[in-house]
């Protein structure tokens, strides 16, 4: 199948089969999407938490609802948006090494643009920052999810949880809070029902 066959065949896969789990190579290729999304500035302003151990997975499903994809999926994907402004700024001073190797001439050429995105972290609010980090947890959520289709790997996209139980679940630091779950797997069903979508009449508009 061609990657929009393969959209076509994913759906939110409600429980997964625990005794067909997501291979290294498949979850590996997960996370190099991941990884390779774009993000504002090219901070990555998020943290990914990779969860296979079922004890942990069945501690989360108690805060999530307990929904039935927490612990039979095969792996469970947290996305953690970045919210501390210093956190921010120190990613920044890093990006700026990653990608100057740092050489100071380079660095130096580099100097507006470091500028320029420290001054404009400096005016956001705590609460834009948590916005804009967790906004960026959703466009790497959707690489994933895509490429999990792409893989023939069935995955779910989840915010049903008790977050601030979650982040004391993971004893996440301070600077990262937990936005949005991605349950991966295999199907222990095929969906009950075919896939619905508005039409492109809907969906778009051409000006």
């Amino acid at each position: 199948m061609g990657f929009l066959d393969n959209l076509k065949w994913r759906f939110a896969t409600k429980e997964f089969d625990v005794d067909r789990p997501v291979s290294k190579e498949g979850l590996d290729k997960i996370l190099t999407a991941i990884r390779m999304a774009p993000t504002s500035y090219g901070l990555q302003s998020f943290h990914v938490y990779v969860v296979e151990n079922l004890d942990l997975k069945k501690k989360i499903k108690t805060r999530s609802f307990l929904q039935k994809q927490i612990d039979t999926c095969s792996h469970l994907l947290i996305f953690c948006a970045r919210t501390d402004k210093k956190n921010i700024s120190q990613r920044i001073d890093d990006y700026i090494d990653l990608a100057t190797g740092g050489d100071k001439v380079k660095k130096l050429k580099m100097q507006p643009a470091k500028l320029m995105m420290k001054g404009s972290i400096k005016m956001k609010s705590d609460e834009d920052v948590a916005c804009w980090s967790s906004k960026q947890c959703y466009i790497a959520l959707g690489f994933g999810l895509a490429a999990a289709a792409e893989l023939n790997i069935d995955s779910c996209p989840m915010e049903g949880f008790d977050k601030k139980a979650v982040d004391k679940i993971l004893q996440l630091p301070a600077n990262l809070n937990s936005t949005v779950f991605l349950a991966v797997g295999n199907r222990k069903e095929d969906p009950s029902r075919a896939k619905i979508r508005f039409s492109n009449e809907d969906m778009f508009t051409h000006n």
